[in-house]
């Protein structure tokens, strides 16, 4: 005879797997803030890039920024933390501290 599925159990285990996703996509993204040196700047500066970013009606701009960022990603900037070529101050980007690299 076939056991039957405890369907409680299995709600459980996909709550928890929710949950350690969003957790690691928290983590990530924070991870992605420091490495581009965004970690420096004060939360409602970033807050406030990020608005207008997610505003930007800009195909062109839009296209630019994503560019850029496969660029970041390519060169392992992440673990380097040399981020970008260009203006920084473009990207919304503020100081960073290379030799701490």
């Amino acid at each position: 005879m076939r056991k039957p599925r405890d369907i409680d159990a299995e709600l459980r285990e996909l709550a928890r797997k929710t949950k350690d996703l969003k957790t690691r996509k928290v983590v990530q993204l924070g991870e992605l803030v420091i490495a581009t040196g965004a970690g420096d700047l004060e939360a409602e500066h970033l807050a406030g890039i990020l608005i207008a970013a997610t505003e930007t009606q800009s195909a062109e701009t839009t296209q630019a920024w994503k560019t850029k960022g496969a660029a970041f990603f390519r060169k392992g900037a992440g673990r380097t933390g040399a981020a970008t070529t260009g203006d920084p101050a473009s990207a919304g980007q503020g100081p960073r501290n290379e030799a701490a690299g």
